[in-house]
C-alpha cells in the first residue's frame, strides 16, 4: 500500500505509531499540491479541518485513491465535493486520539474498502455520523470546558480537578491534562465550532478557557 501524510509531527509521528504496528510506512509530505499526480492509494490530511480550501488539491485523484480528512472543526459535506464522498473519510486526528486502538471516522456516503482500517493498523474502527465534532471530541472537550468552569468558580484547582477526575472516572487523563496533550488552540477552536454548528449551550466556551486560548496566541 503506497501511503502518504501530512500534518503537523506530532500528529505524523502519533500515525507512525499505528501503522508500523501494521508493517507499513508512509511519505510525510509538506504539501498537497500535485498530490494527485503521485499514485497514492491512501492519504492522511492530519490538519486539513484548518485548512479546508486545500480539497482542491484533492479533486484529480486517481479513482482508487482513500483520502482520510481530520474534520472534528467542520462537517465534511460542507467543503467536500459530492463527487468525493465515497472516497473520503473524515477523522478525528486530534492529538492523542489516532493512538486509540479504534479508529472514529464518518463518511457522507460510501465504506472504506472491507478490511483497509484494519490493515492500516487498528484493531477496530467505529463510523459514526458526520458532524463538527464526530463523538469523542464532543465529549472529551465539553468535560475540559466545564473544568474550566469549575476552576473560574474557585471550587478546586487544576491539580485537584485532575485528580479527582481520573480516580472517580479511571479516565486516562484529567480535563486539564487531557487539554494540554490536545492544546488550547484545538480545543478552543474546535469547541467554537461546536457552538456554532449546534448553538448548544453546553459548548458554550468558558471566558477562563477564551483568556488563556488568547493568552496563549501572543
Amino acid at each position: 500500500m503506497n501511503i502518504a501524510a501530512i500534518g503537523p509531527p506530532e500528529r505524523l509521528e502519533e500515525l507512525h505509531s499505528v501503522i508500523s504496528s501494521a508493517g507499513l510506512e508512509f511519505t510525510r509530505l509538506e504539501s498537497t499540491k500535485n498530490i494527485g499526480k503521485a499514485g497514492y492509494d491512501v492519504i492522511f490530511d492530519l490538519d486539513f479541518d484548518d485548512r479546508p480550501w486545500s480539497i482542491s488539491d484533492y479533486q484529480d485523484l486517481p479513482s482508487q485513491a482513500f483520502v482520510f480528512l481530520s474534520s472534528v472543526k467542520i462537517q465534511l459535506e460542507a467543503v467536500v465535493p459530492k463527487s468525493m464522498w465515497n472516497r473520503v473519510a473524515g477523522i478525528n486526528a486530534l492529538p492523542s486520539f489516532l493512538k486509540r486502538k479504534s479508529l472514529e471516522y464518518c463518511m457522507a456516503e460510501g465504506e472504506p474498502d472491507a478490511g483497509m482500517i484494519a490493515r492500516l493498523g487498528w484493531a477496530e474502527s467505529n463510523r459514526c455520523a458526520s458532524r463538527v465534532g464526530l463523538v469523542s471530541a464532543r465529549v472529551i472537550l465539553m468535560i475540559i470546558n466545564e473544568a474550566f468552569y469549575t476552576l473560574q468558580e474557585g471550587t478546586a484547582n487544576k491539580e485537584d480537578i485532575d485528580k479527582g477526575m481520573k480516580l472517580g472516572t479511571a479516565y486516562p487523563h484529567g480535563p486539564f491534562e487531557w487539554c494540554r496533550i490536545i492544546g488550547i488552540k484545538n480545543v478552543y477552536e474546535t469547541l467554537k465550532a461546536l457552538y456554532d454548528d449546534t448553538l448548544d449551550e453546553r459548548y458554550r466556551i468558558c471566558n477562563l478557557l477564551k483568556t488563556e486560548y488568547i493568552i496563549s496566541q501572543n
